[in-house]
């Protein structure tokens, strides 16, 4: 024990010497990291950009479509390196692509940066590359190099511009990783691939294609650290460069990315994005007609920005150089609605807010105040919209479009604003309101809806992990499935919900979970009620299924608290999505 105190007194004295100079580092390095990702946090909205040689026949390989997105065509249908030149190289000719014409659509829609394939993982060079004759400028009849011609339309019109690379997958060199059906490939190691082709291209593409605001990594596998850093290096050639978390597990980025999939919550601390294409596929598929509707996109970004996240919204040239139709009249009904609202957008931050019934809240904080964006989805019939637990004094409310001003009053449970009968925008209208000093906004806490039921979803939980033990945790699901409660091994960490009930009364209790073992038990209800439950295996851990888990009686309205302990001995781990309240 005297050996435990006498270095934990040095450690601290350590700490406190050295505390002063790595925390001025740390607020250097945090400065740095502001200003470059200034641009970035304001623009909110980008496009991605997936166009390649595969593109030429949409996907189609000797009339079938494989499966997946069109891009990933060679690796599905394992097209030999041979029949892939003759059916998507030689018939690569976009004759109708125009750079100025392609950047303004993306200006139009209100998008700030875009991002493009320079080289996908069939490993062809959609620029004249210098270390490899398979470009599009050398080996297709185009003879144009498109990286070139879109880097300055972007910089002649205020577009940051940017590259995605696959820098690990590459079908197409015998030292990339991916291609194991090929068996003409005389194989050699990845290192070389590296050294002969990713690094050359990549610095290429960050020296001789003016500012390049992003680089865009995909598919990280492991490689050798001198592999890592010959690629990573490169990156230093232009300063203030965005890369995001993509390359390999040492090398963060400087934003995460979330693919196809809006988190239910944004990470906490970090820079986020999330790439979604416009369709089914990423890179053009002639038998794709799975679009998202305008009202989704608008929909999308608004939930991204009120979470504090950049959408990076994907389109997929045709191999005549032009988009879909259908693209095009989503971008611009994108772009007529940003017109009006991109002000709620640019440049805001994550709602204060919880879930929200009626939609979505961004905002913008200033010295005396804040201003509040309201994307109003369902416009309420009564014309009372509820901004929960906001206790601020409100110095203005209006309408965006139109500006029409509107009236406010305060109560214990918010401030209600007034609003016209008919919505601005049958998508999202925005009203803006303007309150007084720092944001002062009081929980509220879930409670049933009008036939009585009450879901208390996992990321609505608090965790009580047993200290030190980080067994416990929220995992998002899988192409923005539900977050869940996840490795429980721990039968000391357990978890409670706090709501209002305003019906006293009798409730039903379920749960959905997924339970592996033979079967689990736990303790279940209100503090100092506690009851033993029993559940049977749902057979895997991905396999849900709903679960009655029992009864509690509410005498009386106010909040409460309900809880979810393992039972020592008896308890084998879940998954839990969601419990349920049911008023008998």
């Amino acid at each position: 024990m005297k050996l435990f105190k006498i270095k934990f007194v040095i450690g601290c004295l350590i700490l406190l010497m050295a505390s002063p100079l790595a925390a001025q580092e740390h607020v250097e390095n945090q400065h740095a990291d502001d200003a470059k990702m200034a641009w970035w946090r304001e623009a909110k909205f980008g496009m991605f950009v997936h166009w390649g040689v595969y593109s030429a026949t949409g996907g189609e390989f000797r009339g079938k479509m494989p499966t997946n997105s069109a891009e990933w065509m060679m690796n599905k249908a394992q097209i030999p390196i041979a029949d892939y030149k003759v059916e998507n190289v030689d018939k690569f000719n976009p004759t109708q692509f125009n750079a100025k014409t392609f950047v303004g659509l993306a200006k139009e829609a209100g998008m700030k940066y875009l991002v493009i394939t320079a080289k996908h993982h069939d490993g062809f060079a959609m620029f004249h590359s210098t270390s490899s004759p398979y470009n599009v400028v050398d080996a297709t009849p185009f003879k144009r190099d498109v990286m070139k011609e879109l880097a300055e339309a972007c910089q002649e019109q205020g577009i940051r511009f940017g590259f995605y690379y696959s820098q690990c997958q590459d079908w197409h060199h015998p030292g990339g990783m991916g291609n194991g059906w090929d068996k003409t490939i005389k194989r050699v190691s990845f290192d070389e691939y590296v050294q002969e082709k990713a690094a050359p291209e990549i610095k290429q593409l960050l020296t001789e294609y003016g500012p390049i605001a992003i680089f865009w990594w995909d598919t990280p596998r492991d490689m050798s650290k001198e592999a890592f850093d010959s690629l990573h290096s490169s990156t230093n050639l232009q300063p203030g460069i965005i890369t995001n978390d993509r390359l390999g597990k040492e090398y963060r980025g400087d934003h995460k990315t979330f693919e196809r999939h809006i988190p239910r919550k944004g990470p906490v601390g970090a820079d986020w994005e999330v790439c979604m294409p416009i369709s089914g596929s990423w890179g053009y598929k002639k038998s794709d007609r799975d679009f998202k509707s305008i009202e989704t996109l608008i929909r999308n970004l608004v939930d991204i920005a009120s979470k504090g996240g950049n959408y990076l919204l994907n389109v997929s040239p045709t191999g005549e150089g032009t988009l879909l139709p259908q693209a095009t009249e989503r971008l611009k009904a994108m772009g007529q609605w940003m017109k009006v609202n991109s002000e709620s957008i640019y440049g805001s931050t994550a709602s204060p807010f919880g879930k929200l019934d009626w939609g979505r809240c961004t905002k913008k904080e200033f010295a005396n105040g804040s201003t509040l964006y309201l994307h109003v989805f369902d416009w309420p019939k009564d014309g009372k919209l509820l901004v929960p637990g906001l206790n601020n004094k409100v110095e203005q409310a209006y309408l965006m479009d139109g500006w029409q001003a509107l009236e406010t009053s305060s109560a214990d449970a918010g401030v209600t604003v007034s609003l016209p009968a008919e919505a601005p925008d049958k998508i999202a209208s925005v009203v803006v309101v303007k309150v007084h000093g720092k944001l002062d906004i009081s929980t509220v806490l879930p409670k049933p809806t009008k036939d009585g039921s009450l879901v208390l979803l996992a990321d609505m939980a608090y965790l009580h992990n047993n200290e030190g033990s980080e067994q416990l945790s929220l995992l998002e699901g899988r192409r923005g499935g539900d977050s869940y409660l996840s490795r429980w091994t721990d039968a000391e960490a357990w978890v409670e919900w706090s709501f209002t009930i305003d019906r006293p009364g009798s409730y039903d209790v379920s749960a959905e979970l997924s339970l592996q073992g033979k079967k689990s038990r736990f303790r279940m209800g209100l503090p100092g009620q506690l009851q033993t439950v029993e559940v049977a295996s749902t057979r895997r851990a991905r396999d849900y299924a709903e679960k009655s888990i029992g009864t509690i009686e509410i005498d009386k309205a106010g909040e409460y608290t309900l809880q979810i302990k393992p039972e020592k001995g008896e308890w084998q781990p879940m998954n839990l999505r969601k419990v349920v309240l049911k008023l008998k």
